[in-house]
């Protein structure tokens, strides 16, 4: 079974050689709130509380989180799955790239089909699946940008900065930030060479993910704001800039709440709504899986996770209100909403409607539901409470909480 955040915590205020109080007077949270994360009586904590417990403690957000389920770590070396996903991001030193795989002679429109359905397991949740087939993919991509003529050499390199970046992402998943920031190092320098001019910005999306995962907050502010500058000077006119461009507004405004800031980043936020509008005007993307995921539907979806992140359950329930989510909206994304919404049903004290929202990401995203850490932690919360409504014992022997 997965370590409760409260042994987490202990341990490493521990290792700091502090005490409760001093982790408080360090954090700036409440040593009441450190109490009862220790003494298991909360089982879970805003992100914001999160970082300031991190930034006391000296440690990696991850540190505290804890290991993705699905992912945990035993101490042992790693699974031969990993080390070939980590062989394909950084390749021995001074070897010629990799022959494509399968007799099948390799094309870009069939590499760029095999990204995107990279991309598809990534969003699926189907890690195991996903790390079988990316060595392969890195490692074609590797090839494809090493061969042919420069300009199927340029195609080529904007194919390795996306395997790359979906190689970070997967490393972002797993916990191994590090790892996860040497793909997409490699990423950006294949995009700087890359014939597609969008690349580098959406990469510079995914680096602000893993800066926030470390706990450098400023850091991905920062470079969210910078690229975003940047896109809307050159080629905010199209869709596919403006979606990334609002992907990146989107990421800033997470590390500016995160560091404590809710009113910029709404107002981030509530900018970046308004300019989905400007969408619906615009043609759609060549290749949808490819761009940032930005529209109504995503930005409603974090301006939800930003207010219960800030003990705003009503803001939150009142934006969740009639939502109509898009087709292109991935499930990962509906896990998030579907979450947030249990866990503001949660805080004000509804029960039955947070077992509804979960019952329902049980059923159109049962994988997801299982790494996601936050789904274990509101269902021990309405586990250790004063009434179970019906539906909440399935839950809890599905997640592995139930007594």
């Amino acid at each position: 079974m997965a370590e409760h955040l409260g042994d987490r915590l202990a341990r490493l205020r521990r290792l700091a050689d502090l005490t409760q109080e001093g982790l408080a007077e360090r954090s700036g949270v409440s040593v009441d709130v450190i109490r009862k994360l220790e003494q298991k009586r909360k089982h879970s904590a805003r992100l914001p509380t999160l970082h300031s417990l991190s930034r006391g403690l000296g440690v990696e957000l991850t540190s505290i989180l804890g290991d993705p389920p699905g992912a945990p770590s035993s101490g042992d070396a790693d699974p031969p799955q990993l080390v070939a996903v980590r062989r394909a991001i950084m390749p021995p030193l001074f070897a010629p790239p990799a022959e494509p795989n399968g007799a099948e002679r390799l094309t870009l429109p069939l590499l760029r089909r095999e990204i995107a359905d990279g991309w598809t397991l990534y969003h699926d949740a189907e890690f195991g699946r996903l790390m079988d087939v990316l060595p392969g993919i890195v490692n074609d991509a590797r090839f494809a940008a090493a061969v042919g003529t420069a300009d199927e050499r340029a195609a080529g390199k904007a194919a390795l900065g996306k395997s790359l970046q979906l190689a970070g992402h997967l490393a972002i998943r797993l916990g191994k930030t590090d790892l996860a920031l040497s793909a997409l190092e490699r990423a950006m320098n294949a995009a700087s060479d890359s014939s597609d001019p969008l690349l580098a910005p959406m990469i510079s999306n995914s680096v602000a993910w893993n800066y926030q995962r470390q706990n450098r907050l400023d850091d991905a502010e920062h470079l969210a704001v910078y690229a975003a500058d940047g896109i809307e000077r050159e080629h905010g006119g199209s869709a596919e800039g403006l979606r990334v461009w609002g992907g990146l507004i989107m990421s800033a405004a997470t590390s500016a709440a995160r560091s404590g800031d809710y009113d910029t980043a709404n107002e981030m936020m509530t900018t970046a709504e308004d300019a989905t509008k400007r969408l619906a005007l615009l043609p759609p993307p060549n290749e949808g899986k490819m761009v940032s995921v930005f529209s109504r539907s995503s930005v409603r979806i974090e301006r939800v996770r930003l207010a219960v992140q800030h003990a705003r359950p009503e803001e939150a329930l009142t934006l969740a209100k009639g939502m109509r989510l898009g087709a292109d909206t991935p499930a990962s994304w509906r896990t998030w909403l579907l979450l947030d919404v249990a866990r503001a049903h949660t805080d004000l004290g509804n029960a039955e409607g947070a077992v509804k929202a979960l019952e329902k990401l049980r059923q159109i995203a049962p994988a997801w539901m299982r790494h996601h850490t936050l789904a274990v932690a509101i269902v021990s919360d309405l586990w250790a409470g004063p009434a179970r409504p019906p539906g909440l014992r399935k839950l809890a022997e599905f997640l592995g909480v139930a007594n």
